[in-house]
This record gives C-alpha cells, sequence and structure tokens, in this order.
C-alpha cells in the first residue's frame, strides 16, 4: 500500500455571537479548521485534523509513494520538519486513522487498548461572574459532569479565585475543580508581564482552599525549577505542556520533577507517537497524563484514542461552555457532535482508525466560507 495523495481542506464557522475565549484578548467570530486526508493506492484513507498545516504543500513529497502504516518512520519526518518550519501532527493522526481502518481496529487499541471510556472534565473558555458560573456548575452536575476547568486571567486574579469559590459553594463536592492560569505559553504579541513565582504560590494557596484537583501552566513553560519549587510549597498538583514544542521540553520537565500532570495535544504538540511515549514516562512515575483537546472534534478523537489506549486520566479534558462554545460549534464538520454519555464520559465507538464520521455537506458548506 502507497499513499497517493495528501489533501487539505480548510474550513471556516462564523461565529455570531463570538466566542470570548479567555486566553486571547480578541474576540473570535469565527473558528477556523484544516482538515488532512491521506489516500492510498489501495483505497483506504485516513483523516484527522488539528493545527492549521501552513506551509505543507513543500514536504508533501517526503511522503508520498510511501506505505503509510511505516508509522514511526512518519513520525521521525515530521519531527525534522518541525524544527524548519510548521508541526504538521494532524497528518501523523490521519496516518493512524488510515492504519486503524486498514486492520480494521480502533487506534486506542493500537496503542495498548488500556481503556475503552473516559470521563471527561468541562473546560470552560470564557471569563465570567461567580453567580453566572455557580450556575453554569449547576447544570453541568445535572447534565453528569464530574469535573470542571475554570481559566483565570492573570489580569483578574480575584475575579478568579472567587469564581471557583463560588462553584465550590454552590456545588459541594459534586464537581471536581480544576484552574488554568494559561501562562506556559502565548498568543501572538501578548507580551504583558505574567505571574512571577511567589506571585503564583499565593494564588495556588488561596486555591487550595476550595480543594483544588490541579492548577495548569501557573508559569511560563520555561520556569521548570519554578513549577517544582510550586509543587513542593503548595501540595498542590501542576499540570501543563498542552503545546510543547519537543519530546525533549517535557522529557525534561519530567526528570526536573516540574508536573504532575502531563497534558500535551496529539495534534498540536508531539503527534501520537511522541504522545505515547511521553506518557508511558509521566505513567511510570506515578504522574498522570490527560492532553488537550482544544481543537476541534476530531482532535478530540485523536486525543481520545491515545489517552485510552496508554491507560491516562482520571478525566479527559471536554471543551464545552455554552452558550459561547457548545459541541454543534466545536464538531461542526462532524455528521453528530461528541456527546458525553449519562455518566459524564466518552467511549471509544468501536468503529476502526478515529471513528471520524464526516458530514461532507458541512465539509464543502463550510470549505466556501473559507474560501470567500
Amino acid at each position: 500500500m502507497k499513499i497517493t495523495s495528501i489533501e487539505i481542506e480548510r474550513l471556516r464557522l462564523p461565529l455570531s455571537p463570538p466566542f470570548q475565549a479567555a486566553w486571547d484578548p480578541e474576540p473570535r467570530t469565527r473558528f477556523d479548521a484544516t482538515l488532512v486526508r491521506v489516500h492510498t493506492d489501495e483505497g483506504v484513507s485516513g483523516t484527522a485534523s488539528g493545527d492549521t498545516m501552513d506551509g505543507f504543500d513543500a514536504f508533501a513529497h517526503l511522503f508520498l509513494g510511501r506505505d503509510p502504516l511505516a508509522l514511526a518512520a512518519h513520525a521521525r519526518t515530521l519531527e525534522t520538519i518541525s524544527f524548519h518550519a510548521a508541526r504538521y501532527w494532524p497528518l501523523e493522526a490521519a496516518l493512524w486513522d488510515l492504519a486503524g481502518r486498514a486492520l480494521g481496529v480502533p487506534v486506542a487499541t493500537l496503542l495498548g487498548g488500556a481503556r475503552d471510556r473516559l470521563p471527561v472534565y468541562a473546560s470552560l473558555g470564557e471569563l465570567r461572574s461567580p453567580g453566572q458560573r455557580a450556575e453554569d456548575a449547576g447544570a453541568l452536575v445535572a447534565q453528569g459532569f464530574k469535573a470542571v476547568k475554570v481559566r483565570i486571567a492573570r489580569d483578574r486574579i480575584p475575579g478568579g479565585i472567587a469564581v471557583v469559590a463560588a462553584i465550590r459553594d454552590a456545588i459541594g463536592d459534586a464537581l471536581e475543580i480544576m484552574v488554568d492560569l494559561n501562562q506556559w505559553w502565548r498568543m501572538s504579541g501578548d507580551i504583558a508581564p505574567g505571574l512571577d513565582p511567589p506571585a503564583a504560590r499565593r494564588v495556588i494557596d488561596e486555591l487550595s482552599e476550595h480543594r483544588v484537583l490541579w492548577v495548569e501552566e501557573p508559569l511560563a513553560g520555561s520556569d521548570l525549577e519554578g513549577m517544582r519549587m510550586l509543587r513542593g510549597a503548595t501540595g498542590m498538583r501542576i499540570a501543563g505542556g498542552e503545546m510543547a514544542q519537543s519530546f525533549d521540553e517535557l522529557r525534561r520537565a519530567l526528570e526536573r520533577d516540574a508536573l504532575d500532570v502531563v497534558q500535551p495535544d496529539v495534534v498540536l504538540a508531539l503527534g501520537i507517537a511522541g504522545t505515547r511515549t511521553i506518557a508511558d514516562l509521566a505513567l511510570r512515575r506515578n504522574r498522570w497524563f490527560t492532553p488537550h483537546t482544544w481543537t476541534n472534534g476530531i482532535g478530540l478523537l485523536a486525543n481520545l484514542h491515545v489517552c485510552c489506549g496508554v491507560g491516562g486520566g482520571p478525566f479527559l479534558e471536554y471543551p464545552y461552555d455554552p452558550p459561547g462554545w457548545t459541541p454543534e460549534r466545536r464538531d461542526f464538520m462532524l455528521a453528530q457532535p461528541l456527546a458525553i454519555d449519562a455518566e459524564g464520559g466518552l467511549a471509544i465507538s468501536g468503529a476502526p482508525g478515529l471513528g471520524v464520521e464526516l458530514d461532507e455537506d458541512a465539509v464543502a458548506h463550510y470549505a466556501r466560507q473559507a474560501a470567500a
């Protein structure tokens, strides 16, 4: 079997009203997604989505005519490209999807099959008032969620802590609560000062009073010593690594005891093969592996398969913050949005590959929107 073509499709969903992402100073009036489809001479194809794939055409020749099942070689090739250009991990995810389809098994099975289901946490994306977030938390409990993640803006720390307190007061222990300070990496042009270790420690000390499960990205990703200090001084689990730029970046974080929870996104950060390896290293150190999933439903599926395959957890991120961020917006290219079950989890469907089912009419429609 040989790769005959790699198809890149760009989609755009207009957002009205806009989505007010906590980590982005600009309201989001559109949601872009890039589909990657790999085709072969035997009629088997694979599909994935994630990073933008901008500039990939210059490197397509490194994969055309090759065996799509040579997954390790393709991952190493993508690593070499990432030094010179961008990170094209959606291509690797599409190849894993293709491999699963060719072999008739889910990708999670190819990766070890440790679990077939994971509880999810509702990953909130906007900044809202304490009263509104208390009401939102009650709705999450009613829908079956067992955990929630709250984002706190570094320039609105007191308000963010008040939100966490309001949620805990409203729902008691019905939800685990995580907090994301979003400091490991920055949006383009964001050069405002971040929290330093003493300030981050004060924030964590206050959050500890509300029984927070972990604090995510309290410091810049380069400050491994600061995160190690926070772990030791506060007893709080420290999470990070969602956008790590290399395998070695997270390997060093583990070796220097900077993280309790390792979070690389397989379609943005390390790819499936690299993430599987770093997840195994983390689990062998009795750390947690639970990847970032904030792309779209296809990226969510890719991360679900890896997390189930290696036996990660205890929760998987489920981007959800209605009305601004809904499954219908997140998964606009899928035949059906990914919905949690009655117990607040997502299961591997049993379909081969990643189990992606596209709505081809929607793909065609939103491809026209992107081209307009």
